[in-house]
């Protein structure tokens, strides 16, 4: 009997992706505040069009993760703001009326 770790190692991937981007919305929110969006979007739509045209299937699966990973921490700056105005995370003092 063979193993095929396939699906084990995307598994281990699409975690550690998932765990990467969560300090990242937390930075960028904290760094450059709600605006970031449109770095997730960019990098969203980068990571898809990658997924499309790499010949490679473990790597388009994981570009595939990148980008809806990117797509998702979209509405997680906005929900960011949030927890930052319940006091849940810290503001960043040198921007102007906390998290704009």
């Amino acid at each position: 009997m063979e193993l095929n770790f396939s699906g084990m190692l995307i598994g281990v991937a699409t975690f550690l992706v998932i765990g990467l981007f969560h300090p990242l919305v937390i930075k960028a929110e904290y760094y450059i505040g709600v605006k970031s969006w449109w770095l997730f979007l960019f990098a969203g739509i980068a990571a898809s069009a990658g997924s499309l045209f790499v010949e490679n299937l473990m790597l388009s699966i994981l570009l595939g993760v990148v980008a809806f990973s990117s797509f998702w921490s979209i509405g997680e700056v906005f929900a960011q703001k949030k927890r930052v105005e319940k006091g849940w995370f810290p503001a960043n003092p040198r921007r102007k009326n906390g998290s704009k």
